[in-house]
């Protein structure tokens, strides 16, 4: 099988959901702005979307696919159905309890996670409302996880991948359909969530169907393989949670800040997922269930070819993304959100956020393909004992940048974080001693360097200035930002070209 095709096709799918993803924030940014409300929802969606990517994107997955994985290399297909049918039951049991937990315990989670909001009544009450509409989304979404690992391992990639547009749907149906249907118009976006959850799940359903892994209720937990599972999950929990705290305490501090602040690092948030979430979620997807078979197989060779090949792949594509997004933060931002309720003042605050957080793209990109490589060991220690020291760097960044650069010092110290964690996993990772560095690294490194530096040049001097996109239509401005992207895209890849860099080699790649 080819890998990069399968990149590609999963790839495609989650730009299908992150253009959506785009439209929906346009949308939101037009009829709500950057205000008390939007706030009061972001922090609502965030809190669910924490936990799940504690439990379900992160650990969970982390822990199920590689002994999946194992199983399906190595035992019976009744031995798989087993090991998921006991797996879906203490999910779906876990799922429950913490469901009822957050619903019934809202406020306290608003006290812990945006203690600012206190300071206004009706803010506060209105987030707590909000949450407990959006946190049932962790259940859904736990159990839209599970499905997609099944699914991954098994080969069908694009399913899990096109699963999200569903909740962009929903959030554009609500938005445009449905926000005058509530005395605070925000709720809507609540109950999107809320519905977003369901049909992600149900739309999974036909397609575990169709490779027989429908789980079954069973309540006998004596299986070796979840035993390991769970063991594997403990220190993963508490990796995963590093980061997100870290998530977690930059919306603590910016429920401080001015308002405003809360929506304007999502915004930013949102236009810095766009390539680490085509490219980097991409990456992890295909390469963990691929590293996992590999190193079950004990075919370490395949192994360390695979890693090369994603952190090269990472680097190339991840590396002027990162500074394409810097450059060009005013005529992005101009061209997606600055209708309606988002003010000028909206853009340019969000454009700071923007230039913070592509310092630290690469990084988040190199983190997904360095800790799959990790979990296909089943070694989760090293990197909970990196993502735990990187929390501390972290928040002692956030101290210092905080004072000087208000909301954009948070984006900078996670962007930063970031890197440190890229960079310690990939020494421990070349320690190890199971992955070795292909020759030719460095003279890869300085050839693609240059022909960043030949699109930067471009798009430095063409860009133009905050005052002409902000009177643009938006016409003129798509059709400017897409020359700006089309021409830069050509000279990178050009440039690369000329250097002598074989493309053909990350496109024929396949799996050993």
């Amino acid at each position: 099988m080819n890998i990069f095709k399968t990149l590609a096709n999963v790839g495609g799918m989650t730009t299908i959901s992150r253009v959506l993803g785009f439209l929906r924030d346009s949308i939101i940014a037009s009829i709500f702005g950057a205000g008390m409300s939007t706030d009061a929802f972001f922090v609502a969606f965030k809190i669910p979307n924490l936990l799940r990517r504690i439990s379900a994107e992160g650990a969970f997955t982390q822990a199920f696919i590689p002994v999946l994985s194992e199983y399906k290399s190595k035992k019976s297909k009744k031995d798989v159905d087993l090991l998921i049918n006991k797996v879906a039951t203490l999910l779906g049991i876990i799922l429950v309890i913490v469901t009822l937990i957050g619903v019934f315990g809202a406020p306290w989670l608003i006290y812990l996670s945006a203690p600012g909001f206190i300071q206004d009544p009706d803010k506060f009450d209105l987030t707590v409302t909000l949450l407990r509409i959006t946190f049932p989304y962790i259940f859904f979404i736990s159990l839209v996880s599970m499905a997609g690992g099944i699914l991954n391992t098994y080969g069908k990639y694009s399913i899990p991948a096109f699963t999200p547009v569903l909740l962009n749907v929903s959030f554009i149906v609500a938005a445009l359909f449905f926000s005058n249907t509530f005395s605070e118009p925000v709720i809507v976006l609540a109950w999107a969530v809320f519905i977003g959850g369901v049909l992600q799940l149900v739309f999974q359903l036909p397609f575990l169907y169709q490779i027989d892994c429908i789980p079954k209720i069973d309540f006998d937990f004596k299986e070796p393989g979840l035993r390991r599972m769970m063991r594997l999950m403990i220190p993963a929990i508490i990796g995963v949670s590093a980061t997100q705290i870290s998530l977690l305490i930059n919306t603590i501090f910016a429920s401080f800040l001015s308002t405003g602040s809360v929506s304007w690092l999502y915004y930013a948030d949102r236009l810095m997922e766009f390539p680490a979430g085509v490219l980097g979620v991409a990456l992890s997807t295909v390469l963990l269930p691929t590293l996992s078979k590999s190193f079950s197989e004990n075919n370490h060779s395949s192994y360390s070819r695979l890693v090369n090949w994603g952190l090269k792949l990472a680097i190339l594509l991840g590396a002027p993304a990162a500074i394409a997004l810097g450059l060009l933060a005013i005529p992005i931002i101009t061209t997606l959100f600055f209708y309606g309720a988002f003010s000028q003042h909206d853009v340019l605050m969000t454009q700071y956020a923007v230039i913070a957080y592509s310092i630290g793209l690469i990084g988040l990109i190199l983190v997904k393909v360095l800790a799959p490589a990790f979990y296909a060991q089943q070694n989760i220690r090293t990197p909970v004992r990196i993502a735990i020291f990187t929390l501390f760097c972290t928040q002692f960044m956030n101290l210092i940048f905080i004072g000087y650069f208000k909301h954009a010092g948070l984006a900078l110290s996670i962007g930063l974080g970031a890197c440190i964690n890229a960079g310690l996993l990939f020494y421990f990772l070349k320690k190890g001693g199971n992955f070795k560095l292909d020759v030719g690294w460095l003279s890869f490194l300085v050839r693609v360097i240059v022909a960043i530096i030949v699109m930067a040049l471009f798009l430095f001097y063409a860009r133009g200035t905050m005052d002409e996109w902000v009177a643009f239509n938006l016409g003129s401005k798509a059709i400017r930002l897409l020359f700006l992207v089309t021409v830069g895209s050509i000279l990178y890849f050009t440039a690369l070209l000329l250097l002598g860099i074989n493309l053909k080699e990350f496109v024929n790649k396949k799996i050993l």
